[in-house]
């Protein structure tokens, strides 16, 4: 079988269902062709006839699958670094909302940058990503709550694929605040999210999901019904960011209409779980923000556990809430807070971030027919790149074969 490329003398993380654990795999090879794997596994199980002009010696390093970040608000103009200040002289997140900051003052940076201006700002933090094994990101608009201004950010998204060798997945979320041009009329901008921008972006090609932020600060059960079937008619799925300050029974909303995924989730309850579970939603767990927003009520891990809810990770990289690009640090943090395991924190950075997005068959294991997406690391046992803080033992990040 001749190939494009092997990698051979690994260790490998394959994270494949039918292995147990991580699925680790001694002396492994990994053979790619086309930018597809077509051969994951122990050597002596590999075809005698595989052969490649370019076969790497990865000299006993270990290989996991591309990291996938599956909730970034990537694209987005300015900081918020004086609302971090007023955090912590004691102003709470719905405090600093309510007054006028929060999403909103993003809003305004947002909508007065131009598209070259977001797309080069957040190259920056793409960078930092991908320094660290990402190779595939998804990215939320949100911060422009205008038809114009929503299409620019996913546009920006969109562009940051065309610039650098990853993934790019783009999320809708004009749902994310009520705008400045309907403050007091909820109902209004719901009515324009769902008449005007949701068609309007489906018929540009520029989202591959529609979100919403159900919360007492954002937009109530009701309201994020009205969105979710507009996202339906025009045949896009949904995802949902739920029950992170209060319950909302957001969670159960999203497994209803068939969500990828339901994040946050601090506040979850047992029928929220039990309908994730029933649904196959994932629940997509961001610790940077937990820890950021000093929060004290973790998700309920054991609750997800005991329903068999996938458990996914992401940095949720925003101004405001999460400044974080670090996928490493953002393991370490739900192995120390959500006290989730190894195994969990690695599946959930790659094969159940995968599921929350859709792509499950198509990247998040080392298995044949899948991405050939690859991080290879100098490290000496996968638990390193959970235990370590600050230290990237990244040795080379391989998207689609190269």
């Amino acid at each position: 079988m001749r190939c494009d490329r092997i990698w051979r003398h690994a260790r490998l993380v394959t994270l494949a269902p039918d292995r147990p654990g991580l699925g680790e795999v001694e002396d492994g090879v990994i053979a790619c062709s086309d930018g597809r794997i077509v051969f994951a596994g122990a050597a002596a199980d590999a075809p005698i006839e595989l052969d490649a002009a370019d076969i790497v010696d990865c000299e006993g390093r270990w290989i996991t699958p591309g990291l996938i970040d599956c909730h970034t608000h990537l694209v987005y103009g300015g900081d918020r670094a004086h609302e971090f200040e007023l955090r912590l002289a004691g102003a709470s997140y719905e405090e600093i909302a309510r007054a006028g900051g929060g999403i909103v003052s993003t809003v305004a940076a947002t909508r007065a940058a131009s598209e070259a201006e977001l797309t080069e700002a957040a190259l920056r933090r793409l960078d930092a990503l991908i320094a660290e094994g990402v190779t595939t990101v998804e990215i939320k608009s949100g911060y422009g709550l205008s038809l114009e201004a929503e299409l620019k950010q996913l546009r920006a998204a969109r562009a940051l694929g065309d610039r650098r060798t990853i993934s790019i997945r783009t999320t809708f979320l004009g749902a994310h605040a009520v705008a400045p041009e309907f403050l007091g009329d909820a109902d209004g901008y719901v009515a324009e999210v769902c008449q005007r921008m949701i068609p309007a972006v489906a018929e540009a090609g520029l989202a591959d999901a529609v979100d919403a932020f159900c919360e007492g600060i954002g937009f109530s059960a009701a309201q994020t019904r009205r969105v979710f079937e507009a996202a339906r008619a025009e045949g896009l799925a949904v995802k949902l960011h739920a029950e992170q300050l209060s319950n909302l029974h957001g969670a159960a909303l999203a497994a209803e209409f068939g969500a990828l995924s339901a994040d946050h989730l601090e506040y979850l309850d047992e029928d929220g779980a039990a309908a994730l579970a029933a649904a196959g939603t994932a629940a997509v767990l961001l610790p940077g923000a937990f820890y950021f927003v000093r929060e004290t009520q973790a998700p309920p891990i054991d609750l997800l556990r005991r329903h068999g809810v996938r458990l996914a990770l992401a940095t949720d990289c925003n101004p405001g809430t999460s400044p974080l690009t670090s996928p490493l640090l953002v393991m370490n943090m739900a192995a120390t807070l959500f006290r989730m395991t190894v195994a969990e924190c690695l599946a959930g950075m790659t094969r159940e971030a995968a599921h929350a997005l859709g792509l499950g068959q198509e990247i998040g294991t080392l298995e044949a027919g899948k991405a050939c997406d690859l991080a290879i690391w100098n490290i000496e046992r996968p638990a390193e790149l959970v235990y370590r803080m600050g230290f990237n033992p990244l040795h080379a990040r391989v998207w689609r074969g190269c």
